[in-house]
């Protein structure tokens, strides 16, 4: 896989094809990506999304550098980008003039919109969050609110790589590529579309989550001793009976009201403030060991910095180290699934700007003195 890709929806498809064990050539300006320098939300894209991939720079604005990447290209399965549309036309490095090239070509594209009206527009994660109803949906009543990730990016880029994998297997049977597109805007719309659908089956407008009604009874964040907090649930009658037995609420299981969840729904108004009360004095561990124990639903309110310390991570592989951009060395989350009971793993670290450069164009037949030629001309540079 060649992939001219920045920020955080391509660079996910590549990581997670880069994990799943594909060779991820990562082509970057003579500066390197972006997001080897930003501060901020953004400090740590390029040590989450580049791991298991080379990187050779190269400057695609010279006819030098465009050929290396052809060459590049020649070799790969598929092309992955995310440019604004028509940039890569501009380059030569498009679709229909690459499939004449090579019509086994898989070539996966990330925008901020599928072909239509929008997609002269530039998008952002957040643009298509307010645009899309996520932002709505996420915050108060008048106040809507980024969700607290990059939610599109990172699906967007996963969507391009089962629509990768999937024309991979189509290729197979036809022997010819095709061309993938993942889009954020599409991407946002595929998320909330339960609550359209909740509009289309009631006829009732889905509330931001803040304010919505909740399709079980007991589904909420409690503030308990200390001012603590943890969210504690019981979705099923099975679960309101057991809550109430642990907590030694028998005269609420015992009130008709409160029979099934829907009562319990209806009853929210009146019930939440009884059950906040009664459980106020005791501490979130001791509320989390009661529901543990009692195999019921619940979670301590963890803060993203506090997961590098979590037991379940850490006992079960689930963080593997990384290089960081600064050259120190932390953890990362892998792929959140197994293979044969096996997370995949950090073949290779996010690479350094230009690392792999002189090894991936002497693959491609340039001699060690064209590469110097090159790298005069300033159209690549090695690590």
């Amino acid at each position: 896989m060649v992939e001219f890709t920045h920020m955080v929806m391509g660079p996910t498809c590549g990581m997670l094809l880069g994990d799943l064990g594909a060779e991820v050539i990562k082509v970057e300006p003579i500066a390197g990506d972006d997001t080897r320098r930003l501060l901020g939300s953004g400090a740590g894209f390029f040590p989450t999304f580049n791991r298991n991939k080379k990187s050779i720079a190269l400057d695609l604005k010279q006819p030098e550098g465009v050929e290396a990447a052809l060459r590049l290209i020649a070799t790969a399965d598929i092309v992955s980008e995310n440019f604004k549309p028509g940039t890569m036309k501009k380059l030569g490095l498009d679709y229909d003039t690459l499939k004449k090239l090579n019509p086994r070509l898989v070539y996966v594209s990330h925008k901020g919109f599928l072909p239509g009206p929008y997609d002269h527009r530039t998008a952002l994660d957040e643009v298509v969050q307010m645009m899309g109803g996520l932002a709505y949906m996420t915050g108060r009543a008048g106040d809507p609110l980024r969700a607290g990730t990059s939610v599109n990016d990172i699906m967007g880029g996963m969507f391009g790589a089962i629509g990768a994998m999937a024309a991979l297997r189509q290729r197979e049977r036809t022997g010819k590529g095709c061309e993938v597109q993942s889009a954020l805007f599409e991407n946002n719309v595929f998320l909330v579309a339960q609550h359209m659908m909740q509009f289309a089956a009631t006829g009732r407008a889905a509330d931001p989550m803040p304010s919505r009604i909740s399709a079980w009874g007991v589904y909420d964040v409690f503030t308990v001793k200390g001012g603590e907090q943890v969210f504690l649930a019981a979705v099923s009658d099975k679960q309101w009976a057991i809550f109430c037995k642990a907590f030694g609420l028998e005269a609420l299981q015992a009130d008709p009201r409160l029979k099934t969840n829907n009562d319990r729904v209806r009853a929210r108004d009146w019930m939440m403030p009884i059950l906040r009360s009664h459980l106020a004095d005791r501490s979130a561990a001791e509320l989390s060991a009661v529901f543990e124990a009692n195999e019921l639903p619940f979670a301590p309110i963890v803060k993203p910095q506090e997961l590098f310390d979590d037991p379940h991570l850490n006992e079960t592989g689930g963080l593997a180290p990384i290089r960081m951009n600064d050259g120190s060395t932390s953890t990362v989350p892998l792929a959140p699934f197994t293979l044969d009971g096996e997370r995949p793993g950090i073949r290779l670290q996010p690479p350094l700007l230009g690392e792999h450069t002189d090894a991936l164009l002497r693959e491609v037949g340039y001699s060690d003195a064209e590469i110097d030629a090159l790298k005069a001309r300033q159209a690549t540079r090695a690590g």
